[in-house]
């Protein structure tokens, strides 16, 4: 319960200005995040997720930051074995964030969710 309100509370904060959530990602955020990506628990997965959609949201700095630190391969995982409505949501909409932005993202690092989005369209 504990770390979900904590990063309840981080995904708040980075949905807000740039500078809110530069210094998130200062602290180390991002790998943070990551990290509860593997966490048992389903709604600590599901925040992180939603986290790592805020951060790529905000910049192309920030999503390409959290492209190299691998978030997309873990997203898609969390997608891939999840049935629950509300995380297959938000897994589309974070892994939208990754592929949008001027400059656009590394196509090397977002082509592997391509077969996970295009899953979704049919979901």
């Amino acid at each position: 319960k504990t770390q979900f309100e904590a990063c309840w509370a981080l995904t708040n904060i980075a949905s807000g200005t740039q500078d809110q959530t530069s210094a998130i990602v200062k602290m180390g955020a991002i790998r943070e995040f990551i990290r509860l990506l593997d966490s048992p628990n389903a709604e600590v997965k599901e925040q992180g997720v939603w986290a790592l959609g805020n951060v790529a949201g905000d910049s192309p700095a920030f999503r390409d930051l959290v492209l190299q630190n691998g978030a997309a391969a873990k997203v898609v995982g969390i997608c891939n074995q999840s049935t629950l409505v509300s995380t297959l949501r938000n897994c589309a909409w974070t892994l939208s964030n990754f592929c949008r932005g001027k400059p656009q993202p590394d196509f090397r690092l977002v082509s592997p969710i391509l077969p996970t989005l295009r899953k979704l369209l049919n979901h």
